[in-house]
C-alpha cells in the first residue's frame, strides 16, 4: 500500500468519526485492531470493530456535531500520523462531565498502524488540559 493510499484510507476514518456512518468502519479498521485512549480517561482501549463502533456512538451522542478536521498528515512504513482539531458541543453526558451546550475545540494527534490495508492500531493523545477549561473543569488562571 502506498503513501497516498494510507493517506485516503485515513482520511476516510476521520470522515467516519465526522458523520457517525457505523456501517463504513469495517472498510478501514482491522476486525481484530486495537484503539489506545490517553491515559488517565476511563476506558483506555477499544478492540475490534464493535469496541471502536460503540467508542464512535459514545462521543457522538455526547457531541452530536463532533468533528475533525485534519490539520497535518504525514505517511511512513505502515503507519499514518495526524495532527487534528476536534470540535463539538457538548449535549449528553460525556466521561461524568454534563455541562450541556458547552463548546470544546482542542488539539489531538493519532498514529495509525496499517496492516492489510487497514487499521490494525491506533495511538490517539488529546489536549485534554484545553478541553476541562473550556468547560469549566478548571480555570484558565489556574498554575499547573
Amino acid at each position: 500500500m502506498e503513501s497516498i493510499e494510507k493517506k485516503k484510507l485515513i482520511k476516510q476514518l476521520h470522515y467516519i468519526w465526522n458523520s457517525g456512518e457505523k456501517e463504513a468502519i469495517p472498510e478501514v479498521y482491522s476486525t481484530d485492531c486495537i484503539v489506545h485512549w490517553p491515559k488517565g480517561w476511563a476506558e483506555h482501549e477499544s478492540r475490534g470493530l464493535d469496541g471502536v463502533r460503540q467508542a464512535i456512538e459514545k462521543i457522538r451522542s455526547a457531541f452530536p456535531d463532533w468533528h475533525e478536521e485534519v490539520v497535518d498528515m504525514v505517511a511512513e512504513g505502515n503507519k499514518v500520523v495526524t495532527r487534528y482539531v476536534s470540535t463539538g458541543t457538548l449535549l449528553g453526558s460525556y466521561a461524568g462531565i454534563k455541562e450541556a451546550g458547552k463548546k470544546v475545540e482542542f488539539d489531538e494527534i493519532s498514529i495509525y498502524r496499517i496492516e492489510g490495508g487497514k487499521v490494525i492500531e491506533q495511538w490517539c493523545l488529546s489536549d485534554d488540559l484545553s478541553t476541562l477549561r473550556q468547560i469549566g473543569r478548571l480555570e484558565e488562571s489556574a498554575d499547573l
